[in-house]
Parts: structure tokens; C-alpha cells; sequence
């Protein structure tokens, strides 16, 4: 089924003209809303941007929309998030470093066809003069037409273990040695940074946990040899996600169950969640092992991609940071072994394999996807939910295939899967 195309050029299908006013309401009808942790049948508006309250809207303005929308039965879900993502389309942000600009262009449009709204690209384990000239393009932007919205960098590495080091080149791997000045030397522009992950036994990963945290960076451990009591230590100064469970860290023991033990663990502070990324591909976990993570701690999952350069190609010789991989289906490896490097799924088919491998309803393999990244993000309050006053950012599905038919941003369309036009019509009244 194509997945490309955009709604600049498909009749029939709204989006604000340049020069017509941002505060005209659209009533959107005729669909199903994934609000307030259930699927309901109700209309969506939005105003300038945001979901608005049409009560309000009626009975202290006594207004009406000026436009009303057909969604043909689409299910309506908020925009996905996607906190790590390598590259595709056959570029690589750790790799492509003289054309960032433009590789960040090229992904922030492909993956507005897999209902992905916003997203923090991300860098492997690099030299120190790939981040000085990928992460000045990498800080946060708005989405739109051009593509997704960017929420800040995820750096994965190179402070991590080489035990368990992954598709991550050996030889740019850093220590902690002179703790937070580590992270400004390596780094220097971490005011571009959403997102660190970190081994937590390093020395002085905790004392920098802390720190990050004071700056508004949020802390991810993983490619990590740590015992739990690290891997708590980590969490109790600020540590509040874990990179690909599973992946790249110590297996599941019974006498000290590593970074998977912080799922189950009675040392994390009271009120505070526990968020893990998923690859829910079929490759990177098991479907039992992925059944494990969703029954122990639900709320705690957050779906990611981890998808490289060949998302959206064909079989063949990729790239992953400095590393040639190869790709044959659905598996991504380090030419000539068997180390996976990245995946090459894209959210939507996550989110389907998640919701059927684990027989979830399918609001959790939703929220997985939009309501938990933004709580991780701490963005609740503008993404990830229809709720009232938040960005206007969604996606329009198939109700039974979760296909995308359509993606928004801000209230605009900015992306129309051409094969539902006949079945959905979206035509103004």
C-alpha cells in the first residue's frame, strides 16, 4: 500500500490557506477520539492550532464552525512520538553530518506517512566533531508541512559500557572521568540535547545523573553492564528512562535481574514512573519477552522505532553512524555478524505488533506511543492526548488495520495516504 503523498496537492482535503485566519474553528466529525483513556465517538475541534472545548465555544461565544470535516469513520489518535530514531530513508544523523540540515528534512517528511508528529533524532556513539556539527541541527523545532516536530536530540552514548557497546563503534567510547565536564566537553552544545543515555556503573554516572536532571535533560540508562543497585542508585538521582530494554544490557538474573529488575523494583521513589523503551519489531524481543515487559509494568512502556537509515528501503548495505549494516527484511546487523543495528520498523507497524503480540487494548498500544513518551518528555500538557488546549497534533486512522490515512500538525494536514480518498471522504460541507 503507498504510504506517500501530501495534502497540498489532494483535492478535497482541508488545510488552512496562507492567507486565511488561524482562528477559524474546524469541526472535525463522523470518527471516533482516543480521549481520556478510552475510544469514544464523539466530533474534534480545533481553533489556531489547539483542541478546543466546543461547549465553551458555544455557549459563552455562540459559535458555530466555519468548517466541518467528514472523517468517513476514522479513528482519531493523537500524534505519534518517536524518542529514538537513527535516521532513514537512506540517511544517518550520526553519518550524514555535511547534509544534516537536509537529512533531518528528509525524515521529519517520510515519517509524517507513519503518523509520527514529533520525535528526538538521534546520534550513536560518535567523535566528538560529529556533535559539534549534527547537534546545532538537532535542538527543538517546530513541525509543519516541511515535517515532523523536532523535541531535541537523544544522544545515545558514547558514555556507555563497552561490554555492551552494541552496533556502537569501540573506539569513540568516553568515560565519566571529570563527571558533568565530561558531558560539556564531548557534547558542547547540550542545550541541543533531550535525551542522554548513559551507563549508570560508570564512575561518577550517578553525581552526573543528578546534574542532567537540574538541567532539564532527561536521563536514559542502558548499553550497560549494571547491577540493579546501579541501576537504582541511577533512578533515585534523577535516571527516569531505560534505552531499548532487553538490548544492550545485562540479561534478566534471578539473584540480581540488572536494568530489567527496575521494572518490579521497591527502591523507586514514590510517585515516580519508570519509563522503558520497547522495539517492538519482532526482531530486537521475543513476543514472550515482550509479553513479560507489558504484564510487569504497563504503564512504563514507551514504543520506539530505533529505525536507521534503511527505514523505508529495500534490502541491502545501510549505514549506522560510521558502521556499514546490512539489512535483509525485517533485521538490521553489522556487516558480516549478527549484532542488530537499529530496526527498520516504522511506529505504526510497532504499535500493531505490540497491540497483537500482547493482546493489550488497544488504547494502551496507543498511549504507548503518544501519551507515554510525553509524560517522559514532560509534555503532557501540549502533546500526546485530544485533550482540550493542547497542540492540534493527530493522526487519522483505519479503525481496523490502524493504516494512516492522514497526518496533522498544529491543525494542518500535513501528510494524506492517497488510497483511502475513495473510502473516507474528508470533503468540506
Amino acid at each position: 500500500m503507498s504510504k506517500s503523498g501530501s495534502c497540498e496537492p489532494t483535492p478535497g482535503i482541508w488545510s488552512p490557506a496562507q492567507n486565511e485566519p488561524r482562528n477559524i474553528i474546524v469541526k472535525f466529525t463522523n470518527c471516533c477520539l482516543l480521549r481520556n483513556h478510552n475510544i469514544i465517538k464523539d466530533d474534534l475541534w480545533i481553533q489556531a492550532g489547539k483542541i478546543i472545548d466546543p461547549e465553551k465555544l458555544f455557549f459563552r461565544e455562540r459559535k458555530l464552525p466555519d468548517k466541518v470535516i467528514d472523517c468517513g469513520g476514522a479513528l482519531i489518535s493523537p500524534g505519534f512520538i518517536d524518542v529514538q530514531l537513527n535516521g532513514g530513508f537512506g540517511v544517518d544523523f550520526s553519518f550524514d553530518i555535511d547534509t544534516i540540515g537536509e537529512a533531518l528534512e528528509k525524515v521529519a517528511q517520510g515519517i509524517l506517512a507513519h503518523g509520527v508528529t514529533s520525535f528526538c533524532p538521534t546520534l550513536v556513539s560518535s567523535r566528538k566533531e560529529v556533535y559539534d556539527k549534527a547537534l546545532p541541527f538537532l535542538g527543538k523545532k517546530p513541525g509543519g508541512p516541511l515535517g515532523a516536530e523536532v523535541l531535541g536530540a537523544h544522544v545515545e552514548g558514547p558514555f556507555i559500557s563497552p561490554g555492551k557497546k552494541g552496533a556502537h563503534d569501540s573506539n569513540v567510547l568516553q568515560k565519566l572521568d571529570n563527571g558533568i565536564q565530561s558531558i560539556i566537553d564531548v557534547y558542547q552544545h547540550v542545550d541541543a540535547i533531550a535525551i542522554i543515555t548513559l551507563a549508570p556503573e560508570l564512575e561518577n554516572a550517578v553525581s552526573v545523573c543528578k546534574e542532567l536532571t537540574q538541567r532539564g535533560i532527561i536521563v536514559s540508562v542502558g548499553h550497560s553492564m549494571a547491577s540493579i543497585v546501579q541501576g537504582e542508585e541511577a533512578v533515585k538521582n534523577g535516571a527516569s528512562f531505560i534505552t531499548h530494554l532487553f538490548n544492550a544490557m545485562l540479561p534478566f538474573h534471578h539473584r540480581d535481574p540488572g536494568l530489567v529488575g527496575l521494572l518490579a523494583s521497591d527502591q523507586i521513589p514514590q510517585g515516580r514512573t519508570i519509563y522503558y523503551g520497547l522495539i517492538a519489531d519482532g526482531i530486537h524481543t521475543h513476543s514472550s519477552t515482550t509479553r513479560i515487559a507489558y504484564r510487569a509494568y504497563p504503564k512504563g512502556i514507551v514504543l520506539v522505532t530505533d529505525a536507521c537509515s534503511a527505514l523505508g528501503l529495500t534490502d541491502g548495505i545501510h549505514q549506522l553512524g560510521e558502521m556499514a549494516i546490512e539489512v535483509k527484511g525485517m533485521q538490521a546487523t553489522i556487516m558480516g555478524t549478527n549484532t542488530l543495528a537499529g530496526s527498520v520498523a516504522d511506529m505504526i507497524s510497532c504499535i500493531t505488533y505490540f497491540w497483537k503480540t500482547t493482546d493489550c487494548t488497544l488504547v494502551e498500544a496507543l498511549e504507548a506511543a503518544t501519551l507515554h513518551p510525553a509524560l517522559l518528555m514532560g509534555i503532557e500538557n501540549k502533546k500526546g492526548t485530544l485533550e482540550f488546549e493542547t497542540d492540534a497534533d493527530f493522526t487519522m486512522l483505519e479503525p481496523n488495520s490502524l493504516d494512516v490515512i492522514s497526518t496533522w500538525i498544529a491543525g494542518q494536514c500535513v501528510f494524506q495516504n492517497s488510497q483511502f480518498l475513495p473510502k473516507a471522504d474528508l470533503n468540506l460541507k
